[in-house]
């Protein structure tokens, strides 16, 4: 009697809690999805109705377009989306190169600098970029790149702090034998990278290409401070147009924030395993 009573408490108990996990995540969710409804009502609405109703009402109709049209027209945002291609292109690629190049030299190589070079990757995270702005100003114009589009895509090239730790925990898990066979086939390290440990890092290739173009996307400061020229603006300078000193049209502004989370969100829909998978894999030592 006394187990089955125990039995009956410890149920009553699990579904209780299993009641509030459920009211965390549904407040959870509610509270991440609230600012992404509020743009969608105010960008749907025309300033009457954002001055007259309360910002969370929803819109007379999800069919008044004027502000996207507006966002687009006035903005030249075909323009902007080019040059943040070009920069999420080329920044990606040539920074994957570099980090994953610098992994394998640091996970199959030992050297005296090893643990130094580790170091200072390390130690560069701690460093806050405002206190590095000015030297990096002042190499960007004194290489004559300044306000061109080779002065974004050097400042992206860089190795990728993150990437290069991600690569590093798969690069522990593949084994040397397989570099060894390969060298006594005549194999050159070059060859050993492009044949051997790129294919092996393939999910965190991935996912380093989706976190390094959705941080040079979503990117404000480097394309404001190195690339000013209208016609090199990326989007999130098209975006950041909308709001001056003076006033912010937020009509038209958040009409422009779902334009630029369309392209985020569609990559997410269709790249999330890979984001979830390379991240918890990598995290992990086989």
């Amino acid at each position: 009697m006394n187990s089955n009573k125990k039995d009956g408490l410890f149920s009553t108990n699990n579904k209780i809690v299993k009641y509030i996990n459920y009211l965390i995540l549904t407040l959870s969710v509610s509270i991440i999805f609230m600012p992404i409804l509020i743009i969608v009502n105010i960008a749907f609405k025309t300033k009457k109705e954002l001055g007259e109703k309360s910002f969370i009402s929803l819109p007379d109709s999800f069919f008044n377009f004027d502000n996207f049209m507006v966002a687009i027209n006035k903005g030249k945002v075909l323009m902007s989306f080019k040059n943040t291609f070009i920069q999420l292109l080329f920044g990606v690629i040539i920074s994957l190169i570099l980090s994953t190049m610098t992994a394998y030299i640091l996970n199959r190589f030992e050297f005296k600098l090893r643990k130094a070079i580790l170091t200072a990757f390390i130690g560069s995270i701690t460093i806050p970029f405002v206190l590095v702005t000015v030297s990096i100003f002042n190499l960007i114009c004194n290489f004559g790149i300044f306000n061109t589009r080779i002065a974004g895509i050097v400042l992206y090239s860089g190795v990728d702090i993150v990437a290069l730790f991600l690569f590093l925990q798969y690069l522990s898990r593949i084994s040397y034998s397989l570099d060894e066979s390969a060298l006594i086939d005549g194999a050159s390290y070059f060859r050993i990278y492009r044949s051997i440990i790129l294919p092996q890092l393939k999910p965190a290739i991935a996912t380093a290409a989706i976190m390094k173009g959705l941080g040079i996307y979503n990117d404000l400061l480097t394309p404001m401070l190195y690339m000013p020229s209208p016609n090199l603006r990326t989007i999130t300078i098209w975006l950041n147009s909308f709001s001056n000193d003076h006033a912010t049209e937020w009509t038209v502004m958040c009409a422009g924030i779902m334009i630029v989370l369309l392209p985020t969100l569609i990559a997410y829909l269709f790249l999330q395993k890979y984001i979830i998978n390379g991240v918890s894999s990598g995290a992990i030592k086989g």
